[in-house]
């Protein structure tokens, strides 16, 4: 009951195990105690009241040489009060994991657990997720080597055989680690270049099919506003489109990714501070490739199409100016009134190119909007959809993947804010609403079919010391399309 997976970063054995975690005689074990825990062992009970551990969630008591013990190292995790949350345990995952790291073990096992409103399916997928996302090690552009976790093998105590679980949960943290190295790379590296050779390099790992589409292509299909994004760059614009097909001659389920490799606003300059952020601007794009990569190791029965649109924004002599008037593939003009709104003007090109794939549903997901980050904060990725069901399923996937979206209003008095005296509509819909507005102006492009947006600006990253990455929402979308399976 073992699977071996690559990731970046180095190489992990996860395996199920009925065996007693006192006779596992590997490096460490870990074992979980809640506020009300009482251990049959009298020399850990012992410690930990000796310790004053108070088990509070995400705490730990790590011991040597405990009696009864075969391993030489106990990790006591806290999991807080009882019965166990899902938070609580992930929470206590994420800090054995760094603990472990710390320590230079190279095998554990973990202690079963049984999680309030979680069957063991979803312990063991979270376990193997969690854990290996949280070996992710940012590499540094120039290093001749990467630091590498010492962790190689993880046995998780368990009376079923569901191997299956750890292998999803290890294809999804794979999938995350390449959204997280995505976005961590510098702008000068990850181009859209770049991400159009990343997806072709999929293509040929998994066998997919890939398209690559240049700006002679866009402008023949008549993407004006896409293209008024990236004539201020020296780096070329690209359209990318990666199809699975896992399930005969079924509708795909196709994601949209923002992928914005670089904003610096353009014309309506964003201010310095923080600018250098703006790398992560395609973590829209990061994580429906993160996703189809997970999706193609897990090989579901699903069809699956990701489209990326990726471009860089800077200003220059001929880039877009406030006021200039663009028009989109479907024939719709727009007022560009800030070119600080640029990630509308490349999704409404694509959202239209994808009606191509007769999608069963789209989703987007971008980094769209500050505002989203004033309403919601960092928690929760911003949800709107033309169809209630289906961002009733988000809501619901974001929830048992612990990637959490919140709903927000898509009404017609919203959509009243984009009006225009010269185009078909404005970019900007003034100050108010401002996440509402955004997806009320793609909203336009996406009449003829199933679609919800995704805007990830407050969950995608995380600033200062830990700076970097998060991989989200790959969990959410990959847990959406295992339900649809």
């Amino acid at each position: 009951m073992s699977g071996l997976y690559f990731y970046l970063g180095g190489v992990m054995e996860f395996s199920l195990i009925e065996q007693t975690i006192q006779y596992f005689d590997g490096d460490s074990v870990v074992v979980f105690s809640s506020i009300d825990t009482s251990f049959d062992n009298q020399e850990i009970q012992g410690l930990i009241e000796l310790n004053h551990f108070e088990s509070k969630a995400g705490k730990l008591l790590s011991l040597n040489l405990v009696d009864g013990f075969k391993a030489k190292h106990v990790i006591v995790a806290g999991l807080g009060d009882a019965p166990i949350t899902d938070k609580n345990y992930t929470k206590a995952l994420v800090a054995v994991s760094a603990a472990l790291a710390n320590t230079k073990v190279k095998s554990t096992m973990i202690q079963q657990v049984e999680v309030d409103g979680r069957d063991q399916q979803w312990v063991q997928r979270t376990t193997a997720r969690v854990m290996q996302n949280a070996t992710y090690q940012i590499q540094k552009v120039g290093a001749d080597s990467e630091e590498e976790s010492s962790i190689e093998n993880i046995a998780i105590q368990s009376s079923s055989d569901n191997a299956h679980e750890l292998a999803q949960g290890q294809a999804i943290a794979n999938g995350m680690a390449l959204t997280r190295h995505l976005g961590d790379l510098p702008s000068n590296v990850c181009t859209p270049t770049y991400l159009a050779q990343t997806a072709q390099d999929m293509a040929k790992e998994f066998g997919l099919d890939c398209e690559v589409l240049e700006e002679s292509d866009m402008s023949a299909l008549g993407m004006g506003s896409l293209l008024s994004v990236s004539k201020g760059s020296i780096e070329p614009p690209k359209l990318i489109s990666l199809s699975y097909n896992g399930n005969g001659n079924a509708k795909p389920i196709v994601l949209v990714g923002k992928g914005v490799t670089f904003d610096s606003g353009g014309i309506s300059l964003k201010p310095g501070a923080g600018m250098d952020e703006m790398k992560y601007d395609m973590c829209g794009a990061a994580s429906v490739l993160g996703t189809m990569h997970a999706v193609a190791e897990m090989k579901l029965n699903v069809n699956l199409t990701i489209v990326v649109p990726t471009v860089e924004n800077m200003p220059a002599h001929n880039a877009s100016k406030p006021g200039d008037v663009v028009k989109s593939m479907s024939g719709q003009t727009i007022e560009i009134l800030n070119t600080d709104a640029e990630g509308r003007l490349i999704l409404c090109d694509a959202l239209t190119y994808v009606e191509k794939f007769n999608p069963e549903v789209v989703i987007d997901t971008a980094t769209l909007t500050g505002a989203v980050i004033v309403a919601l904060g960092k928690h929760h990725c911003g949800v709107m959809a033309n169809d209630q069901a289906l961002a009733d399923d988000l809501i619901s996937a974001g929830k048992s993947a612990m990637d959490t979206a919140w709903q927000l209003p898509l009404d017609d008095e919203y959509d009243e804010l984009l009006k225009s005296n010269f185009a078909d509509m404005g970019n900007i819909g003034g100050r108010e609403a401002g996440t509402v507005t955004a997806a009320c102006f793609l909203a336009r492009y996406t009449k003829d079919y199933r679609w919800a947006h995704l805007d990830i600006a407050g969950t995608a990253w995380v600033s200062g010391s830990k700076k970097g990455a998060t991989g989200r929402p790959v969990p959410l979308l990959t847990q959406y399309i295992l339900d649809q399976t």
